[in-house]
């Protein structure tokens, strides 16, 4: 058994799995799932676990070169975006709109659903390398 940090065996699979450039969602309650692509859902009830734990959880794990938000959550959920820069500070930052975040998230390796109920709670994470 692992002693610390993630212990969600599908979660902490699919963080191993992703290579270089490949992407990971974290996502709010309500964004579509793509069909073929795996969906490690985490949500149990309305706000939990929230977007900020998983973003931190996973950010703990995992090498991002890259982080791509909704260019809507700079006015809608500004908080999601300073989570994102503080949770991440050695990663490129990036914004899309909305539309074009879904269409991302399905050459996703995994998306990683949470129970956040705030609008635009979504990131794609590229994958860095640790070498």
């Amino acid at each position: 058994m692992k002693c610390d940090r993630i212990l969600n065996a599908p979660l902490i699979r699919a963080i191993a799995a992703v290579g270089h450039t490949q992407s990971l969602v974290i996502c709010d309650a309500g964004l579509p799932i793509p069909k073929g692509v795996a969906c490690i859902d985490l949500s149990l009830v309305k706000g939990v676990p929230s977007f900020e734990e998983v973003l931190n959880a996973v950010a703990a794990e995992m090498v991002v070169e890259k982080a791509i938000w909704a260019s809507e959550s700079q006015d809608n959920n500004p908080a999601i975006v300073e989570m994102i820069h503080k949770a991440l500070p050695e990663a490129e930052g990036d914004n899309v709109p909305h539309e074009m975040l879904k269409i991302l998230s399905q050459d996703a390796t995994a998306i990683i659903r949470t129970g956040e109920c705030t609008p635009y709670a979504n990131v794609i994470l590229v994958a860095g390398v640790n070498f």
